[in-house]
C-alpha cells in the first residue's frame, strides 16, 4: 500500500499510470488525469486537486477526507460509492454534472461557482451547505434535507418544499420560482 505525504503529482495521467492503492495526506494534484481511474479504497486526506479531469472515476469505498477541489471537470461521479466515514470535501468553480450524491451526508458542504446539471441529491443532507453561484438545473431534489442551506445565489433548481426539508434554508427573491413550480403559477417579476 503507497503512502503519500506532502506531495505534489502534477501533470500525471494516471490512466497510463494508475494511482496505487494506498493513503495520500496533504497531497496536491495539480492539471492530473484521473478520468475513468480506479480509486476504489484510497484515502485522500487533505489533499487539494487543482484543474484535474475526475470525469467517470469509480470510488468505492474512496475516503475524502478534509478535500478540496477546484478547476476540476468532475462529470458522472457516484459519491455514494464512497466511504461515508468522516467524509468532507469542497468544491470550487468544478463543473460537477451528472453526478449522484444519493443519501450522502453533504452538511456544511460547500460549492462555489459549480455547475451541478442534472445531479442526484435525493436523500442526502445538505444541511449548512453553501451553493454559491451553482446552476442547478435539472438536479433531482427528493427527500433531501435542506435546512440551513445557502442557495441565495443557486440558480435553475426545482426544489419542493413539500418533498425536502427546507426549515431555516436562505433563498433569494429570484429563486422563489423554483420552489413553486409543482403548483403550475405565473410569477411576474
Amino acid at each position: 500500500m503507497e503512502q503519500a505525504y506532502d506531495e505534489t503529482f502534477e501533470k500525471i495521467d494516471f490512466r497510463a499510470n494508475p494511482l496505487k492503492k494506498g493513503e495520500y495526506e496533504s497531497c496536491r494534484f495539480k492539471n492530473c488525469d484521473l478520468s475513468e481511474a480506479d480509486l476504489a479504497e484510497v484515502r485522500f486526506i487533505g489533499c487539494d486537486f487543482i484543474s484535474c479531469n475526475l470525469s467517470l472515476a469509480k470510488f468505492k469505498k474512496t475516503s475524502f477526507q478534509d478535500v478540496k477541489f477546484k478547476d476540476c471537470k468532475m462529470l458522472g461521479l457516484r459519491f455514494e460509492y464512497c466511504d461515508q466515514f468522516n467524509l468532507s470535501f469542497g468544491f470550487d468553480n468544478c463543473i460537477l454534472n451528472h453526478s449522484s450524491f444519493y443519501q450522502v451526508k453533504l452538511k456544511k458542504t460547500s460549492f462555489k461557482n459549480a455547475q451541478l446539471q442534472e445531479c442526484d441529491f435525493t436523500g442526502s443532507d445538505l444541511s449548512n451547505a453553501l451553493l454559491n453561484n451553482c446552476d442547478l438545473a435539472r438536479s433531482t431534489f427528493e427527500n433531501t434535507i435542506l435546512e440551513k442551506a445557502d442557495l441565495r445565489t443557486a440558480y435553475n433548481y426545482v426544489i419542493d418544499p413539500e418533498l425536502n426539508r427546507v426549515k431555516k434554508a436562505r433563498f433569494s427573491l429570484s429563486g422563489v420560482p423554483g420552489l413553486l413550480g409543482r403548483y403550475d403559477i405565473e410569477i411576474d417579476t
